[in-house]
C-alpha cells in the first residue's frame, strides 16, 4: 500500500473515532457539528470527513437529513443469543413488535420448500408474508411456509397478534423444539425497500431457519430480510485458555477471533422461545 493511501485510512479512521465519540455522549435523534466545523476542528478535508460519515450512515449510527444535517440515529434493535444447558436460546428482541399481513394463502410446496419440509411438491403448506414492525418501525419481512396439515385452522389473527410460536402450541398443538437458523448478509431490493422504508440496496441481513416440533418433523421454513442499519445479534461466547478436565480443545477459526487464541467454544443448536 502507498503510503499516500495508508495516511489517508488512518486519518478517516481517526476522524471515525471522533464522531463515535460525539454519538456516545448524545441521545438518538441530537444533531452532531456541521461537516464545516467538524473539518476545521479536526483539519481534514470534506471528502476525508464525508467517507467516514458515510461509513457510520451506511452502519446505522448517524442519519442524514438533506438540508437540516446529521443525526444520531435511533438505537438498534438488538437480539441476544444467551447460552444455556440446552442450547442456545433466543429472548425476546427489544422493542414494541407487532406484524402487519402482506399475504396470506394455501399453496402447493413446490420442488425446494418440500425438500426442506419433508414433504411431496405436490402437498400443501399454508404460506404467509408479513412485515413486522418495531415501535410502529418497519423492521423486517418474513416470509413463512408452513405444513397444512398442522395448521388447518390458522387465522390471519394468529399471524397479526401475539407469538407465532405460542399460537402453534396453544391452538394447534405443535410444540416446536429446535430449528437450524443460518444469518448471511445481503441488500434489500426495490420491492423490500418501499416496505422497509430504506433506500434500494440498503444493507440488510438475511436470516434462514428450519424448525422442527418435538417429534423431529419440520414444520416451518422461514426466510427473513432484516434492516441491517437497524438490527444486531449479540451472543456470547465462553473462551477457556485452558480447557477443563473431559473438555476438548477446539479446532478451526472463531469468527472474529484469532486463530489460536480460543482453545474451548461452547456452540450448541438454536432452541426457539
Amino acid at each position: 500500500m502507498k503510503a499516500g493511501s495508508s495516511g489517508a485510512v488512518l486519518k478517516r479512521e481517526r476522524v471515525r473515532d471522533h464522531i463515535l465519540q460525539l454519538i456516545e455522549a448524545l441521545h438518538p435523534g441530537d444533531a452532531i457539528p456541521s461537516e464545516r466545523s467538524l473539518c476545521a476542528d479536526l483539519n481534514v478535508s470534506r471528502p476525508t470527513l464525508r467517507a467516514a460519515v458515510d461509513e457510520l450512515v451506511a452502519a446505522g449510527l448517524l442519519v442524514r437529513e438533506h438540508g437540516r444535517g446529521m443525526f444520531v440515529a435511533p438505537e438498534k434493535i438488538t437480539q441476544e443469543l444467551v447460552a444455556d444447558s440446552q442450547g442456545m436460546t433466543l429472548p425476546q428482541a427489544s422493542g414494541n413488535w407487532s406484524s402487519r399481513l402482506l399475504e396470506f394463502t394455501t399453496i402447493a410446496a413446490g420442488a425446494r420448500v418440500g425438500r426442506k419440509l419433508s414433504l411431496s411438491p405436490a402437498a400443501d403448506i399454508v404460506y404467509a408474508a408479513r412485515l413486522r414492525l418495531v415501535d410502529g418501525t418497519p423492521m423486517a419481512i418474513e416470509h413463512l411456509h408452513i405444513r397444512a396439515d398442522v395448521v388447518p385452522t390458522l387465522t390471519t389473527q394468529e399471524l397479526e397478534v401475539g407469538e407465532l410460536y405460542e399460537h402453534l402450541r396453544r391452538r394447534h398443538h405443535v410444540h416446536v423444539s429446535d430449528a437450524v437458523q443460518s444469518i448471511e448478509p445481503t441488500v434489500v431490493s426495490q420491492a423490500e425497500a418501499r416496505l422497509l422504508e430504506v433506500p434500494h440496496l440498503s444493507p440488510a441481513l438475511l436470516f434462514e431457519r428450519l424448525t422442527n416440533d418435538d417429534t423431529g418433523r419440520p414444520v416451518e421454513y422461514v426466510h427473513s430480510i432484516y434492516r441491517g442499519d437497524r438490527y444486531r445479534i449479540v451472543s456470547r461466547l465462553t473462551l477457556n485458555s485452558s480447557p477443563r478436565d473431559g473438555q476438548t480443545p477446539a479446532t478451526g477459526l472463531v469468527p472474529g477471533m484469532e486463530p489460536g487464541k480460543v482453545t474451548h467454544w461452547e456452540v450448541a443448536p438454536t432452541t426457539l422461545r
